[in-house]
């Protein structure tokens, strides 16, 4: 419970620092960036800090292109 609350003050100290110049630039559509980006990194740094499983990308890739290798490699034999 100690890292999600370190992770939090992290965040928002973050957000202290760099939103009042995206707003007092008028800069919304980085603004929205930045705010979603920060959003999903920091709901990924929760999650690992409860030591949820996180998926590895890599995982799905392979997994949509292994039989499409596996055919070529068929076919190249």
């Amino acid at each position: 419970m100690l890292a999600v609350t370190v992770i939090l003050v992290i965040v928002a100290i973050i957000i202290a620092i760099d939103v009042p110049s995206l707003l007092r630039k008028k800069l919304k559509k980085e603004l929205w960036i930045f705010s979603v980006l920060l959003l999903f990194g920091t709901a990924l740094s929760i999650a690992q800090a409860l030591n949820i499983k996180i998926p590895n990308p890599l995982d799905g890739i392979t997994a949509i292109y292994k039989p499409l290798s596996d055919m070529i490699e068929k076919l190249l034999k």
